[in-house]
C-alpha cells in the first residue's frame, strides 16, 4: 500500500501547487495581461480549494488527504522512500496547529481579495 500512499501524497502536493501557484499566476498575469487567468471556472475551483482547506482548519478537522495517505502508510517502521521524504517534507512542517490554521484563512481571504481586485470575466 505504500505507492498508493505516494500516490496520495503526489495528489496532495499537485492541489498545494495548484493553491499556492494559482494565486502567484493570478498576480502576475494580471500584470502580464494573462487573459487565462480571469477564467472564471478556474478561479470558482481555485478559491473553492483555498475555502475548503481554511474552512476545515479552522473547525479543528485535519485535511483528508493527509489522513487518507497516513491511513495508507499503516505507521510501519519502513524506511521512507524518495517520494515520501521529499514530497513529504515539502508539504508537512512541525509547528503548532493554529499557525497553519491562521496562514489557511489569510490565504483564502487573499484568494478572495484577488478575486475582487482581478475579478474573472463574465460569463
Amino acid at each position: 500500500m505504500n505507492w498508493l500512499a505516494d500516490l496520495v501524497l503526489v495528489i496532495h502536493t499537485l492541489v498545494v501547487v495548484f493553491i499556492v501557484g494559482g494565486f502567484i499566476a493570478i498576480g502576475i498575469g494580471a500584470c502580464l495581461r494573462w487573459k487565462w487567468i480571469r477564467n472564471r471556472r478556474f478561479r470558482l475551483i481555485h478559491l473553492a480549494a483555498i475555502s475548503f482547506i481554511a474552512s476545515i482548519s479552522a473547525i479543528g478537522i485535519a485535511c483528508p488527504l493527509t489522513i487518507l495517505e497516513n491511513w495508507l502508510r499503516t505507521g510501519t517502521a519502513s524506511s521512507q522512500g524518495f517520494i515520501q521524504r521529499w514530497l513529504g517534507a515539502f508539504l508537512y512542517y512541525h509547528f503548532p496547529s493554529w499557525i497553519f490554521t491562521f496562514a489557511y484563512v489569510t490565504f483564502a481571504l487573499l484568494v478572495a481579495l484577488a478575486w475582487r481586485f482581478i475579478p474573472p470575466f463574465k460569463r
